[in-house]
């Protein structure tokens, strides 16, 4: 039986396009390519079309029926999900020819406002995927088990950068972790300390 070990791949793509817009009470989404089957990646990886589609069925219906999928800032070392360190949900997920196309909401917690900061700051970030399988000396996956996907800022497999959307709520105020800093000293300790952390990950990597 082949062994199951923890796998993440990340997705970079040529460029990106931010659409923003700067009105006020909006909610923000990341949208693009999540993941790849048929092509090789940085890691020497490939999965296939059916497990591919597989992870597209089945977490679909986890979303309609309101079951969101919550995806962190940065991977971590292992399949669980760190409720500290979420920034975003998956709302959407599809297919579009061999991609795996989806939208993630970012959150109003203190990994999604960091998000938010970063992108607007014209930082481009990427994502990547998290699961489980088993890799064959051939490089091929099998028995692919999805997890998330998260957000990084170093990805490194092709075509996969999302971009930055913003959309409306009608007739409703959203109180944000930047609303509440202005008057929060704590809050605004927390954040900026979160950021100056993010930030130096980033440094240190290069």
């Amino acid at each position: 039986m082949s062994q199951q070990i923890l796998l993440t791949e990340d997705l970079t793509p040529d460029q990106a396009n931010l659409i923003e817009s700067i009105d006020d009470g909006k909610n923000y989404y990341l949208s693009g390519i999540m993941m790849q089957a048929g092509v090789i990646n940085g890691n020497g990886r490939e999965y296939q079309l059916a497990e591919m589609l597989k992870v597209v069925e089945e977490n679909s219906k986890k979303i309609a029926s309101g079951q969101l999928i919550m995806g962190e800032l940065t991977h971590p070392n292992n399949i669980a999900i760190n409720l500290a360190n979420v920034s975003h949900a998956i709302t959407e997920m599809r297919m579009d020819g061999s991609n795996v196309v989806g939208k993630m909401k970012l959150l109003n917690t203190p990994s999604g406002q960091i998000a938010k900061a970063i992108l607007e700051g014209g930082v481009r970030l990427g994502v990547s995927s998290r699961g489980t399988g088993s890799v064959g000396a051939d490089g091929k996956v099998s028995g692919f088990s999805f997890v998330t996907v998260d957000i990084v800022d170093n990805p490194s497999a092709p075509d996969a950068r999302p971009n930055l959307v913003r959309e409306s709520l009608e007739n409703q105020k959203i109180v944000t972790l930047a609303e509440i800093v202005v008057e929060d000293k704590s809050a605004q300790k927390h954040l900026e300390k979160e950021i100056k952390k993010f930030l130096l990950s980033i440094v240190t990597k290069k």
